[in-house]
């Protein structure tokens, strides 16, 4: 049966149609005597070279458009798509000292914020939410329901939970449950946001790390909070502070964030960290899965009432090219599109900054820029090509505010040039202040280590990594008494990455090749410290 949108436009259709065709023919009357005016030849080429036929072909056209118009629609038909899906599970820590606001808008908020971006980012994969305090429990299986998942992200909060504490044990395990009922042929990651405060033994929770290892999960400890204690707030519907959580003896509880703990599950189960620190944490997880193997997932979805009004618009444009190339006007036709396309490639290409750029006038494009940031047209983009063209031109503070906001950008291509981009005008800061040149080379060492969380593999951003960390180590006293040559001064170029400084420069391998062994150096040391330390929890049973 055939159901159309607009069936109103059936009964104007007639009436359109006759309009049109009456339109056409007056124009070939009035034509026809322009052409007699003239002479009577050219009035009898003109009748002959616009027919009757060529009025009813328009008024057939007008008709069988504003019947395309009035959306018919009919019939069904089945879709079938095949995508490729992570086996995904993402844990929440709901006890009550994720909602500490050492970090905004708090603990529990930020997480929630970084979860329901991932769930966004990561629709085709297979995704299953638990919550946990005292106890872990599963708010949804594995999957492909976004949505479903997103409402439930946004309803997570500590009340949710019978059982405070946090029992980080717990939640490792159920989540290897849900995973090793999932697919066997997709890796499966296991993703805890928490702030490592555990109240459980730590000796249990290292068990089903190294029972992570083993079944071939992934896990991911997404850090929350800070090292400084802070108090937990008890707020009401409305946001307002009512009072501030007491423990048993009635002394305000604070919390701090647990990174021995995080960093001994880590090693466990030779997962990975995304710290606190870092803006975007959802981007940092989602480039860390990125390589990990996807198993193919077919989708079939049904329509029913499926639209046809491309048939009668297609109908209407076959018969327009019929009459345009069979007429002796057709070769002007086809110059006449030849030149409007042209014309719209020319102003769409008449970017005022771009043709600055390519002529050399940095500058003016770097105007030109800021201009389009203060007008809000361009984006990340236009952050990002204002701070390289600041950069160019030496203008620092320009450089650093638009490539401190590209940074920040959620495209991770603009991100990590951004990054990259703002780590290098560090370099260079340092190189000129000398007084401040260490905080510089801090600042450069952090922006590329963020950049490297986007890109590991990255070898420009591993070598500039590592010439801010050699140029920000003290060199060794002279016992000589004279004093030893700052390799950073003098009339050297600013720092590249695709070349060494100094004569005795590492190359990129070489470098790589520092950074991994300092890393494993770094995690044995933390394993080696942390077994010192205290190694089961405490006895009584804590509710934040």
């Amino acid at each position: 049966m055939i159901r159309f949108d607009a069936p109103a436009l059936l009964y104007v259709a007639p009436v359109v149609a006759a309009a049109f065709a009456l339109f056409a023919l007056w124009a070939r009357r009035a034509r026809i005597g322009r052409a007699l005016a003239w002479s009577v030849e050219l009035a009898e080429m003109a009748r002959a070279s616009s027919g009757k036929g060529s009025v009813m072909l328009i008024g057939a056209v007008a008709l069988v458009v504003t019947i395309a118009l009035a959306g018919p629609r009919w019939g069904s038909h089945v879709v079938t798509t095949e995508t490729k899906a992570l086996n995904l599970v993402i844990a929440v820590d709901v006890s009550r000292s994720m909602l500490a606001e050492d970090v905004a808008p708090s603990r529990l908020g930020r997480a929630k914020l970084a979860a329901a971006r991932l769930v966004h980012d990561l629709e085709s994969d297979r995704i299953g939410l638990v919550a946990f305090a005292g106890r872990s429990f599963i708010m949804s299986p594995l999957t492909i329901d976004g949505a479903a998942l997103q409402l439930l992200v946004d309803a997570l909060d500590p009340e949710i939970s019978s059982a405070g504490g946090t029992e980080l044990s717990r939640v490792l395990k159920q989540g290897k449950e849900l995973l090793l009922a999932g697919n066997e042929v997709a890796d499966r990651v296991l993703v805890v946001f928490t702030d490592g405060e555990t109240h459980d033994s730590i000796d249990a929770a290292l068990r089903e790390a190294r029972e992570l290892e083993r079944e071939g999960v992934k896990l991911i400890l997404v850090a929350e909070g800070t090292r400084k204690p802070s108090l937990i707030p008890i707020r009401d519907a409305r946001g307002r502070l009512l009072q501030y959580h007491l423990d048993a003896d009635g002394s305000q509880v604070r919390t701090v964030r647990n990174d021995s703990v995080l960093t001994l599950i880590a090693d466990a189960a030779r997962g990975a960290i995304v710290p606190s620190e870092m803006i975007d944490q959802a981007g940092a997880v989602r480039n860390l899965i990125t390589g990990l193997k996807r198993s193919p997932q077919a989708t079939t979805a049904a329509a029913r009432n499926v639209s046809r009004a491309w048939l009668p618009a297609l109908a209407a444009l076959l018969l327009l090219l019929l009459h345009t190339f069979t007429r002796k006007t057709a070769a002007l036709a086809a110059v006449l599109l030849m030149v409007g396309s042209g014309s719209v490639r020319a102003q769409a290409s008449r970017n005022p900054a771009d043709h600055a750029w390519r002529k050399g006038n940095l500058r003016a494009a770097a105007a030109f820029y800021v201009e389009q940031v203060k007008t809000g047209e361009g984006g990340d983009t236009a952050w990002y090509n204002a701070g390289t063209a600041g950069l160019a031109i030496g203008d620092t503070a320009l450089a650093a505010e638009a490539l401190r906001k590209a940074g920040n950008s959620i495209d991770p291509e603009i991100r990590f040039r951004g990054l990259f981009n703002l780590g290098l005008l560090h370099l260079r800061l340092a190189r000129i202040d000398k007084t401040g040149a260490l905080e510089h080379y801090n600042a450069a060492k952090k922006a590329y280590r963020e950049a490297l969380l986007l890109k590991p593999g990255d070898g420009d951003a591993k070598w500039n990594l590592e010439l801010a960390t050699r140029l920000s180590t003290p060199p060794p006293s002279n016992r000589g008494g004279g004093q030893q040559e700052n390799p950073s001064s003098g009339e050297q170029p600013p720092p590249r990455a695709d070349e060494p400084s100094g004569r005795n420069g590492l190359s990129v391998a070489q470098a790589e090749q520092i950074l991994n062994s300092i890393a494993e150096e770094e995690r044995r040391t933390r394993e080696r410290l942390n077994r010192n330390r205290q190694r089961t929890g405490v006895k009584r049973r804590r509710d934040w």
